[in-house]
């Protein structure tokens, strides 16, 4: 498992948060050696100090203290002095040992002493010194509450959430242009051409960035433009003396109607093939996206194709939700992937429809019973100009599925192909709800 972020926006904040983390142990380490020490330090020598009053005239003899004595000490100074019994009866059993103030306080006094703080309603400690080890003495600490610390908690916690949330605003503020970016690279590379994106916000870095992708940007798209208008004049130029030589066939005698016929299907195929080229630069970014039902698109694909002498087998998921759709690209994905399942295929065609919810996307799938194609081949089969007869025997341009695969994309889609265990490919094509 990685803890370490991989986004830069993850790493920015992990980055602050890394940082405010060891500023504050280095700021607690601080207050603990250099404020807290000498304070406890500072209250443990008045405290003994005290003690060294209440037995200032006992030496090693037996420590014998009246009541009437202890009483008027008491209401002199606060501090109590209790016996074993006495003070297990006022709240030395509640005390907690510290053991930490009790080797203070036994240098203080100079001898073993042992020391109990009581945190109750009020601070108070609890001593037994070395002087009288059968008896206790309470010093009340009068000014120091617990709740007193609650501030300084709110303090801290309030500097770590605000140090966290803004470098969270931060990082968001700094990775916003590359959240924008990243959007803008995913449309170029499907052919969308987004307005340039603003060459004045993030830091220096970003803005230089910035202004490289839409020159870039530009570039390709005056490279589109130039192929489009390249194709559109080189298919125009080759469409007139084709027509040229399909009238000049027409003309020809009876006796010749075998070359004819030969020169007309060759015209054909060339027709066919400019076409191909021109689907192939067209994106059909012109057509709007509207909410479309696949199933409705096969049926009328099954029935314009009702003069095929071949059975297509249609199967069509129930309860098959609209998804936003190119209809014309769509519908030329379809008729390419069914010319493609009949060119290469004798058998039966089957088409198939379905809705996977848990990934929120529909599927189409068409099977032919030809001969496939070789596992190698299935990934160079989707790239431009894949000669189709070097996988399953027959001519073409090489761009039926490079079209399919362009279309897709635009659709944010995939698609996927497989041979059937039992002979034929398998061609699913898979469409996300949004």
């Amino acid at each position: 498992m990685r803890l370490f972020p991989r986004s830069a926006f993850g790493q920015t904040v992990f980055l602050i948060g890394l940082l405010l983390l060891i500023n504050q142990l280095v700021s607690y380490l601080s207050v603990a050696f250099y404020v807290i020490k000498p304070t406890t330090q500072q209250i443990n020598h008045l405290i003994a100090k005290q003690i060294k009053v209440v037995f200032i005239d006992v030496g090693h003899q037996q420590l014998v203290l009246s009541r009437e004595l202890t009483e008027r000490f008491q209401l002199a100074t606060g501090i109590e002095v209790h016996s074993e019994q006495q003070a297990r009866l006022h709240g030395l059993n509640e005390a907690i040992y510290y053991a930490y103030f009790s080797d203070l306080m036994s240098r203080e006094l100079g001898g073993e002493a042992e020391v109990r703080v009581a945190q109750g309603e009020s601070y108070a400690f609890w001593v037994r010194p070395p002087q009288a080890p059968h008896y206790w003495v309470k010093v009340p600490l009068t000014g120091l509450d617990e709740t007193d610390f609650s501030p300084l908690t709110f303090y801290l916690l309030m500097i770590g959430v605000l140090s966290v949330g803004g470098g969270w605003l931060f990082a968001r503020q700094l990775n916003r242009p590359l959240k924008s970016l990243q959007q803008a690279a995913l449309k170029v590379g499907r052919g969308d051409f987004p307005p340039p994106l603003p060459e004045h916000k993030g830091s220096t870095e970003i803005i230089a960035v910035t202004k490289a992708f839409n020159y870039m940007a530009r570039g390709i798209q005056q490279l589109e433009q130039d192929r489009a208008l390249l194709m559109a004049g080189v298919s125009h130029d080759l469409r007139t003396p084709l027509t040229r030589i399909r009238l000049a066939s027409e003309m020809m005698s009876e006796q010749d109607s075998w070359i004819r016929d030969g020169i007309i299907n060759d015209i054909e195929d060339m027709n066919a093939i400019i076409d191909q080229f021109i689907d192939y630069l067209r994106h059909h970014k012109e057509e709007p996206g509207q909410k479309e039902n696949l199933n409705t698109l096969v049926q009328e694909l099954v029935q314009s194709e009702h003069l095929q002498q071949r059975q297509i087998q249609v199967e069509l998921a129930t309860a098959m939700p609209d998804v936003v759709l190119r209809r014309i690209a769509m519908k030329r994905l379809l008729n390419n992937l069914l010319e493609n399942a009949l060119r290469y295929s004798d058998g039966n065609i089957e088409i198939s429809t379905g809705f996977e919810r848990n990934r929120k996307r529909v599927f189409l799938q068409m099977r032919d019973h030809g001969p496939g194609i070789p596992e190698y081949q299935m990934k160079s089969m989707f790239e431009p100009f894949t000669q189709g007869d070097r996988a399953r025997g027959s001519g073409g341009s090489g761009l039926g599925l490079a079209i399919i695969k362009k279309i897709v994309d635009m659709h944010h889609g995939d698609i996927t192909l497989h041979n059937h265990p039992q002979g034929g490919l398998v061609v699913t094509v898979y469409l996300p709800l949004r």
